[in-house]
């Protein structure tokens, strides 16, 4: 597969004013601004291949977003090289465009005091979408969301999951080869989220579009990823699969067992080292005189795995 997003030694850095307070630092800030420097990434390398759903993840203030508007030619970088899809993205050129779109969770890009549909015939025009193509997007992108009927109520009459919809096809109306999204469901309920998960998942697989995914949700990175790339302090210190961070990162597995008893069942949950799981489950099979009923071995989740590293503020080497 081609390469459509290639990433060498990125860098940002931020200049930021500082004051300290009271009324003397006020008059002399005046005259005289302070500013620090803050390096919001350090040497960033990645590449991406078509169809890839990349799942982006690190900390609050990690470099994510940064990346992303990067990426889709918002922000300069500071420096380091980057192509996306052969073009350099802060360059802007109106083909560039034309191929990529960037949906972020807490921004919206439509008008909330008129239904969706006027907003989405605005976006066919900036994009120069015939007609034909711009009813079979519109058909396929409604159908897939489940969402036709909400075109033509106002905005702000939806809820947050119905907004989200009609935000993604406003996003893909002029059919983008990349997609970038910054947490696409924060602050949807379960079932809205669930629903963002499934179309993601069949967008890709029906029209290999490739995707980078920033979330806080674990479950949409686990749900919809085999790859993810960890971001620290600026700084990639993980780019693999999820199941060898998995491994990497912890050094034990769980067990959920039930028992028959008398009254009833009865589940109990063991956290087992791995190396330790033979012994374990031969000695629980053995012990409890045919009172079991099940045995699931369960791994643990990258929520967990998450919580570790970003509290340890790093990850382990591999051996």
């Amino acid at each position: 597969m081609d390469i459509v997003v290639s990433v060498k030694n990125l860098e940002k850095v931020y200049k930021r004013q500082r004051r300290e307070s009271g009324l003397k630092n006020v008059i002399k800030d005046f005259f005289r601004r302070q500013y620090t420097q803050i390096q919001a990434l350090k040497k960033v390398s990645f590449t991406v291949r078509k169809g890839e759903i990349i799942g982006y993840i690190g900390p609050n203030g990690a470099g994510k977003t940064t990346t992303l508007k990067i990426l889709s030619g918002i922000l300069y970088p500071s420096g380091g090289d980057v192509e996306v899809l052969g073009f350099t993205p802060w360059k802007r050129k109106r083909e560039f465009l034309k191929k990529i779109t960037l949906i972020m969770g807490q921004k919206n890009q439509l008008w909330w005091d008129i239904p969706a549909m006027d907003s989405f015939l605005l976006f066919k025009e900036i994009y120069e979408v015939p007609d034909h193509i711009f009813k079979k997007q519109i058909n396929t992108l409604l159908d897939m969301l489940d969402a036709g009927k909400l075109v033509n109520y106002p905005v702000r009459h939806l809820s947050m999951g119905e907004r989200m919809k009609m935000e993604i096809v406003a996003a893909l109306i002029h059919n983008p080869d990349i997609i970038f999204l910054d947490e696409p469901t924060i602050g949807l309920d379960v079932m809205s989220q669930t629903s963002i998960r499934e179309f993601l998942s069949a967008y890709n697989k029906e029209f290999q579009k490739t995707i980078i995914l920033t979330s806080y949700y674990m479950k949409d990175i686990e749900e919809l990823s085999n790859r993810v790339i960890f971001i620290m302090n600026g700084e990639i210190i993980y780019d693999g699969s999820i199941d060898k961070l998995i491994s990497r990162t912890l050094s034990h597995e769980y067990v959920e067992v039930t028992f028959g008893t008398g009254k009833g069942f009865v589940k109990k949950s063991y956290k087992v080292k791995k190396e330790e799981m033979p012994d374990f489950l031969r000695k629980i099979l053995t012990s409890n005189n045919g009172s079991i009923v099940e045995i699931r071995h369960r791994k643990p989740d990258l929520e967990e795995v998450a919580r570790i590293i970003m509290a340890s503020k790093g990850i382990k080497k591999d051996e």
